[in-house]
């Protein structure tokens, strides 16, 4: 065990967020600062909401269900892409999302972009294209998909803007 973490890599002249664990710190900041547009209203958040005996969301915010997806992957320019390998725990979610709808909830999946420079977002069917379809399925279904991306230096990364989600 290192006493240090692999926190930011420099790829292409970008700065990018690696650290996965660090995610949700950045998002319930994100939420405590108002800096989500779409939940500036809550009053409540609860981290790591035990949903059902098998599954547990990132964040439950008044009736908000918020599945943060940390995204690192970036192959063409200013496009970044989740996942970067297949997600079997992804796709569970998306399909207790949809079931979480049953109940009242109101879900989101956030996908959080460390990547300097980003301005969209796709899902990476050609790496996961069973996620890919549970994603489609769930965004009929009713479930929200958001694309924030974090502005980054070396001393802070914190959310930063709202970036366009491209379906293909």
């Amino acid at each position: 065990k290192l006493k240090y973490t692999l926190e930011i890599i420099k790829v292409k002249k970008s700065l990018i967020g690696v650290n996965t664990h660090r995610a949700n710190r950045i998002t319930e900041h994100g939420l405590k600062n108002k800096l989500i547009n779409e939940f500036k209203k809550i009053k409540l958040i609860k981290p790591e909401f035990k949903f059902s005996k098998d599954t547990r969301f990132d964040f439950l915010c008044d009736k908000k269900i918020i599945e943060v997806k940390n995204v690192t992957l970036t192959r063409e320019n200013k496009i970044a892409e989740f996942p970067d390998a297949i997600t079997s725990r992804g796709t569970k979610h998306l399909i207790k999302l949809v079931d979480s709808m049953k109940k009242k909830y109101d879900p989101y999946v956030l996908f959080l972009t460390q990547i300097q420079g980003i301005e969209y977002f796709r899902i990476a069917k050609d790496i996961d294209y069973n996620y890919y379809e549970n994603y489609l399925l769930a965004k009929k279904a009713g479930v929200q998909f958001l694309a924030y991306r974090c502005k980054i230096d070396l001393n802070e990364i914190v959310i930063d803007k709202k970036i366009k989600i491209i379906d293909e």
